[in-house]
């Protein structure tokens, strides 16, 4: 369980993401798709292709 501050927005990126891009690929995703700055103290989860549970999927906070 990862302890999430009230204040903290959750934005969750429906569809597959491709699982193989770094996290500054990840983070010009969250700019271009949500709008959002990804270094502004929000959480972002991004899910693979193949399905995997939540908790192996990739967060960007």
């Amino acid at each position: 369980m990862i302890p999430i501050a009230p204040a903290v927005r959750v934005w969750i990126a429906t569809g597959h993401t491709d699982m193989r891009r770094g996290m500054n690929s990840l983070a010009l995703l969250v700019q271009e798709a949500f709008k959002r700055d990804p270094h502004g103290g929000d959480l972002y989860v991004f899910r693979g292709k193949s399905g995997l549970p939540p908790a192996r999927a990739a967060l960007l906070n």
